[in-house]
């Protein structure tokens, strides 16, 4: 019988992108609730990041749907986003009622092995045990639900055992002492104990104040693997299981569980088969030319893990650190087709990689300026920065 699977062509997947993740100017979201669904999450390693991911997909920057203004309120004031670990042991930012099927599918289990790991290493390397462990959080708890809020400068202060050290990694390369305040909250943010908050200073600081957490719901394992995945073949498809697998970190067993429990159809990409959603097989009309300038991490240029239907693979060394983290870019109808910074001047600037023509140039100006807008005084800078980041950033 003759393999009957549609074909879905890097122009349609470059259409889909555009549309889907707000990128086009017809298709920007009125506010950070909105961007944040539609990509099902924002990468949140580095604060800055998830403000610029907001910003590049807003049809207004100014007045109420300035992006800055718009995220702090869904953050902190109605909490309809959450900052929480998710995939690959990674901060991202979700949309609050998607949180139990994160943490079900995937931030419980790695909060149980960073749990066990942290009573193993403190044993091993101090005079303190797992009751002691106990003890000293319920202590921490206990503060945090008296003040509401607090740093984990302001913990420790407060609660001494806080301070202790261990000593990690004994016997290896990697032996040295550590702080316990750091992993444990770390660990209690992993279990959904405790949140991060508004951070200290601007909004690109990463100096979280720490709150109580809500108690999460805690849907079975299947339906919470399930529910992710047709958020994300919603947002990402058509992709292979491996760029499933990698953007979840799971078992490629648990990924073909969800992909057949969501009823995914397979096409045909360039890189082998493909999954969406059922009926999601149609075309999608391309829209206007549109250019966007990303910030690291954006969530756009780390959906998939193959990636040349969007980024020439010779751009790949300017444009990545050693670690694979992906540095600002800018794109131009669904390619990566260069990169950007910001000097210590406020200047945005950028390069291109190829040669795309004066509109493309046009367009791409015309976003700076749109980002300079609301930028304003504050200087970002990434967190991973990348060679070409560098080079522009100092003004070679």
């Amino acid at each position: 019988m003759a393999d009957t699977r549609r074909v879905i062509t890097g122009d349609e997947r470059r259409a889909r992108l555009g549309v889907r993740h707000r990128l086009a100017a017809s298709a920007r979201a009125a506010g950070a609730e909105e961007v944040t669904d539609a990509l099902v999450a924002l990468h949140a390693t580095d604060p800055a990041s998830v403000f610029l991911s907001v910003g590049a997909r807003l049809r207004e920057v100014e007045g109420d749907a300035d992006p800055v203004t718009g995220l702090e309120r869904a953050l902190y004031e109605d909490r309809t986003l959450t900052r929480m670990h998710g995939m690959r042991h990674t901060i991202f930012v979700f949309p609050t009622g998607l949180t139990p099927a994160v943490h079900a599918s995937t931030t419980r289990d790695v909060a149980a092995r960073e749990r066990a790991s942290l009573e193993r290493h403190l044993t091993a390397g101090s005079d303190h045990d797992a009751a002691w462990l106990k003890e000293t959080e319920e202590l921490l708890l206990a503060e945090l639900a008296a003040r509401g809020e607090a740093t984990g400068a302001e913990l420790g202060e407060a609660v001494p055992r806080l301070r202790a050290q261990y000593l990690y990694g004994i016997g290896t390369r990697q032996e040295g002492y550590q702080s316990l305040s750091s992993r444990l909250l770390r660990v209690l943010g992993m279990e959904g104990r405790i949140a991060r908050g508004r951070p200290q200073g601007s909004w690109n600081s990463s100096r979280f104040r720490w709150t109580l957490a809500p108690g999460l719901p805690d849907p079975a394992d299947a339906d919470a693997h399930a529910e992710l995945v047709r958020r994300w073949l919603a947002a990402f498809g058509p992709a292979t299981e491996a760029d499933l697998k990698w953007w979840t970190g799971w078992k490629v067993t648990d990924v073909r569980k969800a992909l057949a429990a969501v009823g995914a159809e397979q096409v045909d990409l360039a890189e082998g088969t493909g999954h969406v959603l059922p009926g999601d097989t149609g075309p999608v009309a391309a829209p206007e030319p549109w250019a966007a300038l990303l910030p690291c991490l954006d969530p756009t240029a780390m959906g998939w893990v193959r990636r040349d239907w969007y980024l020439d693979p010779d751009h790949r060394a300017a444009l990545f650190d050693r670690s694979g983290n992906i540095g600002p870019t800018v794109w131009w109808n669904g390619r990566i087709v260069g990169g950007w910074a910001q000097r210590a001047d406020g200047e945005i600037v950028w390069r291109l990689l190829d040669d795309v023509g004066t509109e493309a140039g046009a367009a791409v100006a015309a976003e700076a300026t749109r980002l300079s807008s609301w930028v304003g005084a504050v200087r970002v800078t990434p967190r991973f920065r990348t060679p070409l980041e560098k080079e522009l950033a100092a003004g070679e």
